[in-house]
């Protein structure tokens, strides 16, 4: 599986990704969260990144979202954590993007994940962006 590049017609099938990642690893949220951030992919959070995917026999199975050096966003589908997609994504943009940050939800088993990649927290916030009583790691590529 190579990285490549996806856009807005890929959107729909980015959020069902999305979806069924955040179901498995995300067990912090409610529905009602679950819905209302589903609602805001296609409209604030995907066109705010530049997105690159993998892709198996045509279907997505992992993306990467950035902001210039920031990793804003990676969803991996349940079926393929472990197989080394998340990983594959991450260097990619650490290699070709320069990427060196991450926010992550404290809660969310990635964390573990960023940090057997070699990233290190260097901040906590008590909240999201969007004010929500979810504390936000902030993590730092230690080079």
């Amino acid at each position: 599986m190579s990285v490549v590049k996806v856009g807005p017609d890929d959107f729909e099938e980015l959020a069902e990704v999305w979806e069924a990642s955040v179901r498995a690893t995300h067990d912090f949220l409610s529905e009602a969260d679950i819905r209302e951030l589903r609602s805001l992919l296609p409209v604030r959070y995907l066109p705010a990144v530049e997105l690159r995917c993998l892709r198996d026999a045509g279907r997505i199975v992992a993306f990467i979202g950035l902001n210039g050096s920031h990793i804003a966003m990676l969803f991996v589908r349940p079926e393929y954590r472990g197989r080394g997609c998340g990983r594959k994504l991450v260097e990619w943009a650490v290699a070709r993007q320069g990427a060196d940050s991450v926010d992550v939800n404290e809660q969310n088993q990635a964390v573990g994940f960023y940090l057997r990649m070699g990233f290190a927290v260097v901040g906590r916030s008590e909240t999201d962006d969007a004010d929500r009583p979810f504390p936000i790691l902030h993590l730092r590529l230690e080079k």
